[in-house]
C-alpha cells in the first residue's frame, strides 16, 4: 500500500473556503450567545429590572446625600487651630505634665478658659460634640475637678504660677 500525503495549495481556493467556514462559525457563534442573552433576559427579567431599578435608586440617593451634606475641611485647618492654640499661654507645664494631659486635652482645656461651649469646642477643633464630651469628662477627672468652673479655676491658678515664676 501507497502512503498517500495530503498537500495544501497555497492558493486563493483554500483561501476563501478557510474565510468562509470562519465566519460561518463567528455568525453561528454570535446567534447562539444573542440567544442565550434572549432566554437569560425572557428567563430573569423580573430580577434584572428590580436590579436596575436599585442600582439607579443607589445612584440617585448617592448623589442627593453628596448635594445636601456640605464638604468637609481638609485637616489643614485642624492642625492650624491646634497651632494656634499651642501659642496661647499655658497652664505651668510642670502641673501639666502631673496631670498627664494629651495635646487634644491641653487644646480642649484652653478653649474652656475662653468660655467656649462644648459646640464651640467641637467646631474649632472639628470634632464631635460626643467627642469633646469625652475630653472634658476626662479633664475634670486628670484635674481632680467637678465641673468646668473648677477647671477653668485650677488652670488660671496654674497660669498665674507660671507667671510669677
Amino acid at each position: 500500500m501507497k502512503s498517500e500525503v495530503i498537500r495544501f495549495e497555497s492558493g486563493k481556493g483554500h483561501m476563501k473556503h478557510i474565510l468562509f467556514y470562519s465566519l460561518a462559525m463567528a455568525l453561528l457563534v454570535f446567534a447562539l450567545k444573542w440567544l442565550q442573552w434572549k432566554y437569560l433576559i425572557t428567563d430573569n427579567s423580573l430580577e434584572i429590572y428590580i436590579t436596575l431599578i436599585a442600582l439607579f435608586f443607589t445612584a440617585l440617593g448617592t448623589w442627593i446625600a453628596l448635594q445636601l451634606v456640605p464638604s468637609t475641611q481638609s485637616t489643614g485647618a485642624n492642625e492650624k487651630v491646634s497651632a494656634n492654640l499651642l501659642q496661647a499661654p499655658l497652664p505651668n507645664t510642670a502641673e501639666l505634665e502631673m496631670m498627664n494631659l494629651t495635646l487634644r486635652e491641653q487644646e480642649v482645656l484652653e478653649l474652656l478658659i475662653m468660655g467656649c461651649t462644648n459646640a464651640e469646642i467641637a467646631d474649632k477643633l472639628f470634632l464631635s460634640i460626643s467627642t469633646v464630651k469625652t475630653h472634658v469628662s476626662t479633664l475634670f477627672v486628670k484635674m481632680e475637678v467637678k465641673n468646668r468652673i473648677q477647671a477653668v479655676e485650677k488652670a488660671n491658678r496654674l497660669k498665674n504660677q507660671h507667671r510669677h515664676q
